[in-house]
């Protein structure tokens, strides 16, 4: 009962969604309804601005962490139930019961998770996707190398990283939801009509 008890608080917590939240405080806008529709950072930067970009970023990102590690806490340091936590809070960041489950991609979080469950891998992945997004400027880019790269480092160093197998294969779930959610960015990545960072869509 414990393990479905944390897995739902997780998703509760992940519904939360500072980017709405923000936008309602700050300018009474739904930031659904501007920029490309989506509920995250990168859409509260071409809407809101850096500051409140970076703390939807940091907020979102705090959901994952938080997600994984009251998982761990409850279950004595149950692998599968803290990685299906983190997992749950990401569906709640794309899907939040409290918004007509309407929501964003969930890169922050995931972030979040990833940073909590697999560390080394996900700084190795972090920091290729950082300097994909300086040079190309598409965050949608960097976003999928820093959560598929984070996947295959995890799978092919588990043994020696000392990871759990669990969290291989609930990181291959994230990956292949990602590529989901992303799809209509990929489309647009190979159209070369993608949205750079940077490009602002001002609240009129």
């Amino acid at each position: 009962m414990i393990s479905i008890f944390v897995i739902i608080i997780s998703y509760l917590i992940g519904s939360i969604s500072f980017s709405y939240l923000i936008g309602m405080k700050l300018k009474k806008v739904d930031i659904r309804k501007h920029g490309s529709g989506n509920a995250g950072a990168t859409n509260t930067l071409r809407v809101l601005g850096v500051g409140p970009a970076i703390t939807v970023l940091l907020l979102d990102c705090a959901k994952g962490v938080v997600a994984v590690l009251l998982g761990l806490f409850l279950t004595n340091g149950d692998p599968a139930i803290a990685a299906a936590s983190g997992l749950a809070s990401i569906l709640g960041h794309n899907w939040p019961v409290y918004y007509g489950f309407r929501g964003g991609k969930g890169v922050a979080t995931t972030i979040g998770v990833l940073a909590t469950l697999v560390l080394s891998a996900a700084l190795i992945a972090g920091l290729i996707a950082i300097i994909s997004i300086i040079i190309t400027r598409f965050v949608s880019l960097g976003s999928l190398i820093f959560i598929s790269g984070t996947t295959i480092l995890t799978g092919v160093f588990s043994h020696y990283l000392d990871y759990p197998i669990v969290y291989f294969y609930f990181l291959i779930a994230i990956s292949v939801l990602s590529f989901w959610r992303h799809r209509s960015n990929i489309q647009r990545l190979i159209a070369r009509t993608e949205s750079k960072i940077g490009e602002k869509t001002p609240v009129k």
